[in-house]
Formats: structure tokens, C-alpha cells, sequence
């Protein structure tokens, strides 16, 4: 028998779609993923930026969290001080008035009294880490001593002669200058005039 080939009609093509199909799906898979990683990369992107966002936003919260519990101390801190101030203003008038005591006043009960709540309240501050400032005799600091005079005086320029006001500090921050008098470094006139005595006046 005779193999029978092919028969084509003179316009008519082979059929290919067999061919067309895979290149086709291969096609549409690429445009997929393409589609499909442009996505993950923009998703990807905003997740970069919520996170972005959501640590500047804990840092400002974080900050503002701090800023509020230093303002509380701050607060707490002045109102302490106020307070303090007005304790040490007590004290200050105790040591004033027991200065100018005479010692057999010092021995009656009344005074005895008042000289023991003038101890009280010293050791009262000394427990809230009140410290008086140092100033008599001691050279003049502009960061603890507010000069209000320069007097003549024995000791040399810029030496503190007298205290006005008493200074303090609450553990170790300034709450009150010292407020003093200050040597101008010219001796008083009685000390010239008995140096004058002693050289038979002389002022060499």
C-alpha cells in the first residue's frame, strides 16, 4: 500500500499553535513576577518607612518622657528650695541675735531655749544636705560671693571682711550667693594712725 501524504490547500499554513502556546505562558509567568517583585519592593519600601516613623516617634516620646520627669524635679526642686530659704532666714536671725547675747544672758532658761531650736534647725539643714558657704576671711568667688561693698580693711585686696547675708548650697547646687563686703586693700584710718603712733609719726 501507498502512504497516503498531506494534503495542504495552496493558502493554507501549517498548524503551529502548538509552539506559540509555551512561549505564550512563558510570557505571562515573566509579566507575573515582574508584577509580583515591583510590589514585594514597594511593600518592602513602606514597611521601611513605617518603621522609620515609628522610631522617630518613640525617640520623641522617649525625649518628652525625660524632659517631663526633669521639669517635675526641677519643680520639686524649687519649691524645696523656697522653703529652705526661709528656714535658713531663721537660722540666720537665731546666729544674728545669739551673737549679740552677753554670755550670763546665754545660762537663762528662756535663751537656753530659744539657743536650742537655733541648733535644731542648723542640724535640720544639715540633713537636707544644706551647706553654708565659707566666706570671712576667704578670697572673694564671683560663682558663690555677691560683693555689695569694697571697705578698707587689714586684709589684703579682694579678701571677704564681713558677710551680710549668709550663703547656701542644697547638696552642692547654689540656692543663695553670699552676700559680703569686700577689701578694697586700703587699711582703715585708725590702723594708719597707730602705725603712725609706732613710727613716730612717720609714715615710712
Amino acid at each position: 500500500m501507498s502512504k497516503t501524504k498531506p494534503i495542504f490547500h495552496k493558502h493554507e499554513k501549517p498548524d503551529t499553535s502548538e509552539t506559540k502556546e509555551p512561549e505564550m505562558n512563558e510570557k505571562v509567568e515573566q509579566e507575573i513576577t515582574s508584577d509580583f517583585e515591583t510590589q514585594i519592593g514597594e511593600l518592602n519600601q513602606q514597611v521601611d518607612q513605617w518603621k522609620d516613623k515609628y522610631l522617630r516617634l518613640m525617640a520623641d516620646f522617649d525625649n518628652y518622657r525625660r524632659q517631663t520627669l526633669l521639669k517635675q524635679k526641677d519643680w520639686a526642686f524649687q519649691a524645696t528650695e523656697k522653703i529652705i530659704l526661709s528656714v535658713c532666714d531663721v537660722v540666720d536671725n537665731f546666729e544674728r541675735a545669739s551673737s549679740q547675747l552677753p554670755e550670763s544672758l546665754k545660762e537663762e532658761p528662756v535663751v537656753k531655749g530659744l539657743l536650742q531650736i537655733e541648733m535644731q534647725l542648723s542640724s535640720l539643714l544639715e540633713r537636707e544636705g544644706i551647706e553654708k558657704i565659707d566666706a570671712i576671711n576667704q578670697d572673694f568667688d564671683p560663682n558663690v560671693h555677691e560683693a555689695l561693698a569694697h571697705i578698707p580693711s587689714d586684709l589684703e585686696e579682694d579678701k571677704v571682711v564681713a558677710v551680710i547675708q549668709n550663703g547656701y548650697k542644697m547638696k552642692g547646687k547654689l540656692i543663695r550667693p553670699a552676700r559680703v563686703a569686700v577689701s578694697n586693700g586700703e587699711m582703715p584710718v585708725n590702723t594708719k594712725e597707730n602705725n603712725k603712733d609706732k613710727n613716730g609719726g612717720s609714715n615710712v
